[in-house]
């Protein structure tokens, strides 16, 4: 493994990590056990690569934090949590101080420094802006069958869990979206959206479907 690297390196067993010579790597960076880096990767200074992860082509920041994700021809900014188990595709970015938690897929999409996209989310052909949630099972349609489409997400906005965002459409800032709404049309600064189906309750009916012991 010959290279380029800065001072203090730690890597924490040699045998089972695969750092390509192509590969430049800052100070105090911390390697642990089971990765593999690959091809014109850059990692920035006081880093960490939690075990079972793989990079490849890819710009990471200063004091950036992988766990057992999988990354290829993606930017990520600084202080920035990515994984578990998350994805980034080719060209997703994510911008400092971010949050890609686990189960969370990013492809060909820019994600807004303080955004959160905590866990079991997909965001496709987008660009969310700074200081956004985006909730639980949240999912960008970026294709309808035929072609790919794109979505934008401005500043501080909310997007609950389970909601489907159909591109193209555009979100503005400061708005929120509530758990379990269907986005079809743009919506405005300051809109608060629902677009779901209300609870209807059938009192006594449950013994009619549930099993008999």
């Amino acid at each position: 493994m010959k290279f380029i690297h800065g001072t203090n390196l730690k890597i924490l067993d040699k045998k089972s990590v695969f750092i390509d010579t192509t590969v430049k790597i800052g100070n105090n960076v911390t390697i642990y056990e089971n990765n593999r880096i690959e091809g014109d990767t850059v990692i920035g200074d006081n880093s960490i690569i939690m075990p079972n992860c793989y990079i490849k082509n890819c710009t990471i920041g200063n004091g950036t934090t992988f766990n057992y994700s999988q990354a290829e021809d993606a930017k990520v900014g600084d202080n920035v949590s990515v994984g578990p188990f998350a994805r980034l595709r080719p060209k997703a970015e994510v911008c400092d101080n971010a949050k890609i938690g686990n189960f969370v897929e990013i492809k060909n999409a820019v994600i807004g420094k303080g955004t959160k996209v905590s866990h079991l989310a997909y965001v496709g052909d987008a660009s969310v802006g700074e200081n956004c949630n985006i909730g639980c099972g949240a999912i960008f349609v970026n294709y309808n069958g035929k072609t790919k489409n794109r979505t934008t997400v401005g500043n501080n906005c909310f997007i609950g869990s389970n909601c489907n965002i159909i591109a193209p459409v555009n979100i503005e800032s400061d708005s929120y979206i509530c758990a379990g709404t269907t986005i079809t049309d743009d919506v405005t600064a300051g809109d608060f959206v629902i677009g779901r189906v209300r609870q209807e309750v059938k009192a006594g009916r449950a013994n009619k479907y549930l099993k008999k012991q």
